[in-house]
């Protein structure tokens, strides 16, 4: 592996591969593709929340002029009991029941938009309504409504009666009766929050050419299309080689690109059509029917001494899973909670908990800011009742190198207390409060995951460097893979070129998601250059007739090892590349991982915040993110991910939510009546990079795109309570709920 210290491409900061094509609308995005003949898609949705489907018509549809294709459930390969995959078939379009408003009945294809849109009219379905269950705890009851009849909770031993709790996740530590008979005081509160939505910018949007012989190829705006791959094929009963995925450009994901929803619709329709089909969501189409985060509930019960240490908590959070157990929320968010921190004595139960919403879909460490979010509340609640400095709590209980982590395994080398330093000593948080405002604090983290990723390095003549590789670009990716293949083969950045491929034309890769890409791709890259540059050794030692040994890698170039005794002049990458053809062919190089390692992220956030006691408005006055990244590969981007996190996680603290009515219809599906924070409701948001290398990496990385969200909400809500006067522990924190909570003290 790389060594390096003093790096030459690595910490700078170049301009994006990506920027001159996206600002010249060059790039294309999902519903950017034109094909010849191209035909269009739409979706008839559920008008109801939950409701058994009695019988579906599209023979209709098929008789309007223009139509190309018509299909229901009944087109798809039947949903097998106890298929992994059972679920997301009843997802992508419903069968014998729908589960939540919006839900997939039918799909045509025609000529034109307008034409599809009438033949959608056309299809007559007959629906038998059920009551729907839409409040978390209140699905967890043995009386509630079920969503789904054949749901048990998964446990070792099957229960005997079936219920909306799909999942639990549990940890424990210690003994948490004695921490809390230990404890000089206990503070105990509930906090709420509802569903949101991750805000990327592009609807979900496909084409799909599908021939006679049922293969062919699919662009897909999406985070994983090895995995998309993977899961139409398995819910079409296809070859995973019948169809060639293609990722193009996305328009943002958070998490929220991982699901296929139109795509295996769009392959029956292109297959029945016999044409390509191009489908695209509408904005309503997207909050309807695609997944947002978990609506969560969590009760804290946190016991402390009067010097500030834990030594007991207690934390019991229920996740909206949506209409599907496997909610990507309630897991992780265990694994998060009290991760910050060294506590003897805790228990952590999490439930995964069906409601009649749509599926829920990853945000940006999905389940951490909730969770977080609860206990950091709590904790600056210890706080103000120690008055005690909240930074220097935290660090008083902070995790540290050797620490055991709430979900297992021991940490490494970790920066938790390098952020709280740092945030200790940042200007920021030295300054005077402005008057009337008042400051929060809160602790950030992410686990990062691994995963397979593949990479492929070709050398051309000239000695230029393309990286093929299979992770979408959703961050930068593109730009820090180029930065480690550059450094590692010790070429400038200029002539290295990143390459998203399809499906067919490199290995397997995960999906970009989890933090996982900069850490794994780029660990795969770095070793498919490490190829390359044995390789270079080894036709430099048959050119100069010594044995491979004798010849070193240095700067971009072979070159005699110390003492060698050979009268040769050094070669460089491109005079290597030139000769090839001599020498044993084109030269390349190729890698894949399983990444193990990929070292936790920690994070301090503190803002400044004032609330107008007479309108419940609140003003952002400044806010800092201090991250821990390991090694920042491309800072620019490093910092964007920072802001961009903080960004939303004030929105999701102070506006966004989810409402629906009580037949759990979604009632504010766009941005105009669910509202983002543009940038007048932001402050500057300072950032700071703290740098505690991973040890399991070349170059130190750890992911940093999880844990920006991790701590915001937190840190808003305290700096809003602080400022308010009174514990608010609901969000969002809008005028309405302020009011309320000031008029209840």
């Amino acid at each position: 592996m790389a060594e390096a210290i003093d790096f030459k491409q690595i910490g700078t900061r170049p301009v994006r591969p990506d920027g001159v094509e996206k600002v010249t609308g060059r790039a294309l995005f999902g519903a950017d593709l034109m094909l010849p003949n191209m035909v269009h898609g739409k979706v008839l949705r559920s008008p109801y929340a939950h409701a058994n489907i009695k019988s579906v018509d599209v023979s209709g549809a098929l008789e309007i002029e223009g139509v190309f294709s018509a299909i229901s459930g009944a087109d798809l390969p039947p949903v097998e009991p106890g298929s992994p995959l059972a679920d997301t078939a009843k997802n992508t379009i419903a069968r014998d029941k729908v589960v939540y408003h919006g839900q997939a009945v039918a799909a045509v294809s025609a000529a034109t938009p307008d034409i599809a849109e009438q033949a959608l009219h056309a299809i007559k379905v007959e629906y038998e309504p059920l009551a729907p269950v839409l409040d978390v705890v209140a699905a967890m009851g043995e009386d509630s409504v079920l969503v789904d009849e054949q749901n048990f909770t998964n446990l070792p031993e099957k229960p005997e009666k079936p219920s909306n709790v799909a999942n639990i996740a549990r940890f424990e530590r210690g003994d948490l009766e004695a921490g809390f008979a230990e404890a000089d005081f206990i503070i105990e509160r509930e906090y709420t929050m509802p569903m949101v939505h991750q805000g990327y910018i592009e609807p979900h949007a496909c084409v799909a050419n599908i021939d006679e012989t049922g293969k062919g190829t699919v662009w897909c705006c999406t985070q994983g299309h090895f995995e998309f791959r993977t899961t139409v094929a398995g819910l079409l009963k296809k070859n995973v080689s019948d169809i060639t995925f293609v990722a193009s450009e996305i328009g943002g994901g958070f998490g929220g690109k991982l699901i296929a929803y139109l795509e295996p619709l769009a392959v029956v329709l292109s297959e029945k059509a016999g044409r390509p089909v191009k489908m695209a969501m509408s904005r309503e189409d997207v909050f309807r029917a695609t997944g947002p985060t978990s609506g969560t509930v969590i009760r804290i019960k946190l016991g402390m001494k009067n010097d500030g240490m834990i030594v007991a908590a207690h934390s019991w959070m229920a996740y909206e899973a949506g209409a599907f157990a496997g909610g990507q929320a309630y897991a992780p968010g265990a694994m998060s909670i009290f991760a910050p921190y060294d506590i003897d004595n805790f228990v952590v139960e999490s439930y995964d908990v069906l409601v009649n919403k749509p599926k829920v879909a990853a945000y940006r460490a999905p389940g951490a800011p909730q969770s977080m979010h609860a206990f950091e509340s709590a904790i600056d609640e210890a706080a103000i009742k120690l008055d005690m400095d909240p930074l220097d709590l935290r660090l008083k209980n902070a995790a540290d190198e050797g620490t055991q982590a709430p979900y297992g395994p021991k940490f490494p080398a970790i920066g938790m207390k390098a952020c709280i330093e740092a945030a200790k000593n940042h200007p920021n948080y030295k300054a005077p409060v402005p008057e009337g405002a008042a400051r929060g604090v809160s602790a950030g983290f992410w686990f990062n995951i691994g995963m397979q990723s593949s990479a492929e390095i070709n050398i051309n003549e000239d000695g230029s460097v393309m990286v093929v590789e299979g992770s979408p670009d959703i961050g930068g990716s593109r730009a820090s893979m180029s930065l480690m293949a550059a450094e590692t083969l010790g070429v400038e950045y200029e002539n290295v070129s990143t390459r998203i491929a399809d499906t067919e034309s490199t290995g397997f890769c995960n999906s970009t998601a989890g933090s996982r890409t900069t850490f794994a791709t780029g660990m795969a890259v770095v070793q498919a250059c490490e190829d390359v540059i044995a390789e270079c050794k080894k036709r430099a030692a048959m050119t100069w007739g010594v044995d491979e040994d004798q010849v070193e890698w240095k700067d971009g170039q072979v070159e005699p090892g110390p003492g060698v005794n050979a009268d040769v002049t050094p070669l460089s990458l491109a005079e290597l590349a030139g000769s090839a053809g001599r020498t044993g062919g084109p030269i390349q190089g190729r890698a894949s991982v399983n990444a193990q390692g990929a070292g936790a992220t920690f994070s301090i956030n503190f803002c400044d915040a004032r609330v107008d006691k007479e309108t419940g408005k609140v003003d952002m006055l400044g806010y800092t993110a201090i991250q821990d990244a390991g090694k920042a590969i491309h800072p620019s981007y490093v910092e964007g991910q920072m802001q961009g996190g903080a960004a939303q996680g004030i929105g999701w603290a102070l506006n966004e939510e989810f409402i629906y009515n009580d037949e759990g219809v979604l009632e504010n599906p766009g941005f105009l009546d669910y509202r983002v924070p543009v940038a007048s409701d932001l402050p500057m948001i300072d950032t700071e990079i703290i740098e505690v290398p991973n040890p399991a990496h070349p170059y130190g990385v750890r992911g940093v795109g999880e844990t920006p969200i991790t701590a915001p909400l937190a840190t808003v809500a305290n700096a809003v309570s602080r400022s308010a006067g009174v514990r608010i522990s609901e969000l969002p924190l809008s005028p309405p709920t302020i009011l309320a909570a000031l008029d209840d003290q």
